[in-house]
């Protein structure tokens, strides 16, 4: 390598010298921190007195393994994946739908996008609204002579209704995002390929079953693992929908709310117990992000 070659080298490395600092320092420390911490004894008392943490090896998973809350919760961020295969149908169906040149296919590309960039809080007012015992919901529902007219159900209090309502909620909320990533998907195929089926007497479902989605598979493994990502780390719909109770009968409590809880809720600080929960939970992303891998390379590969 001459002088010339070396000092371009050099030069690249310089200018990405402030974006590793920025991921070292707020990134990948917190996380070996936050990790370490999962294997130790460490409180506010800690904190407030300077103390270091307290290895103490499994112990926290020991805990946590006992932990009836942190058991609900880890069920119920696993239940919470049900929103995954209904989100991922849903976008791609309304994005092959928007994909089309229609009229006013623009304004409803913009609508379907609106819940995305709609703040959680305003959500949370809207939807609380909705889900009420004197809300629009039950105001459809007894309309259409689908609920007893004399029926008070709210909606978010009942332990048999609350987290599906909240789930509703996410799927709300992340549909226009994962249909703007299948849109962009879409038109990355060749027209060509599709027009050449047309020709060849193929059906509009061939087409689609036999090079749309083939060909969408990059973006199929994308949004299928942003959006198990998301549902495994659900937190913000069951903080503000339930004041961070859990719910009735914690019926809504998931893992991360336990993480949340043990660490910054209530008068427990115990972060090295919070460090250890969200280790489990990171380790639960982990599996699934592999086997979305697993499944979607495979999918490739057969088709």
């Amino acid at each position: 390598m001459n002088v010339k070659s070396l000092r371009s080298a050099l030069s690249s490395y310089v200018f990405l010298l402030p974006a590793l600092v920025l991921l070292v320092v707020f990134t990948l420390y917190p996380v070996l921190y936050g990790s370490y911490l999962g294997f130790t004894e460490y409180t506010a008392t800690n904190f407030a007195t300077n103390q270091p943490p307290k290895w103490v090896g499994l112990d926290n998973f020991r805990t946590l393994a006992n932990d009836d809350l942190f058991k609900t919760g880890v069920l119920n961020s696993l239940k919470y994946l049900l929103v995954v295969p209904a989100l991922q149908l849903a976008s791609l169906a309304v994005a092959v739908l928007v994909n089309r040149q229609l009229p006013f296919i623009a304004f409803f590309r913009a609508a379907y996008y609106v819940p995305v960039i709609t703040s959680i809080s305003l959500a949370a007012v809207m939807w609380d609204w909705i889900y009420n015992k004197d809300g629009t919901l039950n105001w459809l529902l007894k309309g259409l002579h689908l609920m007893n007219p004399n029926s008070n159900e709210s909606w978010l209090l009942d332990p048999n209704t609350a987290f599906w309502a909240i789930m509703f909620v996410t799927f709300w909320k992340g549909f226009g995002y994962y249909m703007v990533l299948y849109m962009a998907g879409l038109q990355t195929i060749p027209e060509e390929l599709e027009e050449a089926a047309r020709l060849d007497g193929a059906t509009p479902w061939h087409v689609f079953w036999r090079i749309t989605v083939p060909l969408m598979q990059p973006t199929i493994l994308l949004c299928s693992l942003l959006s198990t990502l998301s549902a495994i780390r659900v937190l913000e719909e069951v903080l503000v929908f339930t004041n961070g109770t859990g719910g009735p009968l914690n019926s809504t409590y998931t893992a991360l709310l336990y993480v949340y809880k043990k660490s910054f809720g209530g008068l427990d600080f115990n972060y090295g117990l919070a460090s250890a929960a969200g280790l489990v939970v990171a380790a639960i992303a982990l599996i699934l992000s592999v086997l979305n891998f697993r499944y979607f390379r495979e999918g490739s590969a057969r088709a």
